[in-house]
C-alpha cells in the first residue's frame, strides 16, 4: 500500500497543500501577538479566494490575482478592526459574524463563475536543478507563491525578534496600557497588524482558488481558515512553529488523499476529519483560558480604550 506512494511527490504535494493555511496562520499570529483575536479567518480567506478568482480571470494575470485575494482579505479585516478597535465591540462575536458574512457574501460574488478555470501560475524555471533525483521535484518544482510563504515565515520571525517594530507589537500585545503610557499609538499598531492579517488570509484564499484547487465552487476554502487558527495556537505563537505546524497538517491532508489512491484498506474519512479534530480540541483550549500557560500574549482578546 505505501510503497505505491512515491516520497518525494508526497513531499512536494505537502508544501503545495500546506501553503493557504500557513499564509493564513502566519497574518493570524501577527493579529494575536498585537493583543487581538480574530476568529474571522474563514471569512477573510473565503473572500481572498474569489476576489483573487475574479481578478485573475478578470485580468489575466495570476500576480494581480493574487493582489487582488489580499487586497479583498484586507477589506474585510478593516470592517473587523473598525467593529473592534474604533466601536470596542466583542472580538470573538465580531470574528464568528465576520465569517459568517464572508461565507454568504463569496457565494454571491462568486455566481456566474462556476467551471470557469484561472490564468496558469507557471512553477518558477529552476532550469537543470529540476532533473536532480528527488530533490528536484521536492525543491525545485514550485510556484513562486510556496517560497514566498517560507520568506514571509522567515522574515516575520526576524521582525518580531529582532527589530523595534516587533519589540513594539509584542509590547502591545502584552500589555497595552504600559505601551500606551511609553506614548504608542496602541489602535494603530494594532489596525496595521489586522490589515497585514486579513493580506495574508486573503492570498492564502486565492492560492487555492488559482493553485490548489483552480476553479471557483463555493464553500472552497473548507474550513482552513479554523486550521489556521489552531496552527497559531500549536506554534505557540512562534513563526517557524507556524511552518512546521502547516507541514503536518498539510501533510495529513495530502497523505488522505494518497491512501485512497493507493486502495488503502484504512476508511479514509479517519484521516479526513483527523484536522478538524484536531482543530477542534485546540480551540476548547484557547476558549478555556488555558491559553496563556501556552506562551499567549497576555493582552490576547482584551479591548483596548485610551480613556480608561
Amino acid at each position: 500500500m505505501f510503497g505505491a506512494i512515491n516520497p518525494a511527490v508526497l513531499i512536494a504535494s505537502l508544501m503545495v497543500a500546506s501553503v493557504p493555511i500557513m499564509l493564513a496562520a502566519l497574518g493570524e499570529l501577527v493579529v494575536e501577538k498585537s493583543g487581538v483575536l480574530n476568529l474571522g479567518v474563514e471569512g477573510m480567506m473565503i473572500i481572498g479566494a474569489i476576489c483573487g478568482f475574479i481578478t485573475a480571470v478578470t485580468t489575466g494575470s495570476p500576480l494581480l490575482g493574487f493582489a487582488g485575494g489580499a487586497a479583498g482579505g484586507a477589506a474585510l479585516a478593516l470592517i473587523f478592526a473598525v467593529l473592534t478597535q474604533s466601536l470596542l465591540a466583542n472580538q470573538v462575536a465580531t470574528g464568528l459574524a465576520l465569517t459568517l458574512f464572508g461565507l454568504g457574501l463569496s457565494s454571491l460574488m462568486g455566481q456566474g463563475y462556476n467551471g470557469i478555470k484561472p490564468p496558469l501560475t507557471a512553477a518558477v524555471p529552476f532550469g537543470p536543478l529540476r532533473d536532480i533525483p528527488g530533490l528536484g521535484r521536492i525543491l525545485f518544482s514550485h510556484d513562486w507563491v510556496v517560497y514566498f510563504s517560507i520568506l514571509i515565515i522567515a522574515a516575520t520571525w526576524y521582525v518580531l525578534k529582532y527589530t523595534r517594530t516587533g519589540l513594539i507589537i509584542r509590547a502591545v500585545g502584552e500589555n497595552h496600557d504600559a505601551a500606551h503610557a511609553l506614548g504608542y499609538k496602541v489602535n494603530r499598531i494594532r489596525l496595521a497588524c489586522i490589515l497585514f492579517g486579513g493580506a495574508m488570509a486573503g492570498m492564502g484564499g486565492a492560492y487555492i482558488s488559482l493553485i490548489r484547487v483552480p476553479q471557483w465552487t463555493d464553500g472552497i476554502t473548507a474550513g482552513a481558515g479554523w486550521i489556521a487558527l489552531a496552527i497559531v495556537v500549536f506554534a505557540s505563537w512562534k513563526p517557524w512553529r507556524v511552518l512546521i505546524g502547516a507541514y503536518l497538517f498539510g501533510g495529513i491532508t495530502v497523505l488522505q488523499l494518497n491512501l485512497q489512491a493507493a486502495g488503502s484498506s484504512i476508511p479514509v474519512e479517519y484521516l479526513s476529519m483527523s484536522p478538524y479534530l484536531i482543530t477542534i480540541l485546540v480551540l476548547v483550549i484557547m476558549s478555556s483560558g488555558k491559553g496563556r500557560t501556552l506562551n499567549a500574549p497576555a493582552a490576547l482578546g482584551q479591548n483596548f480604550h485610551a480613556t480608561r
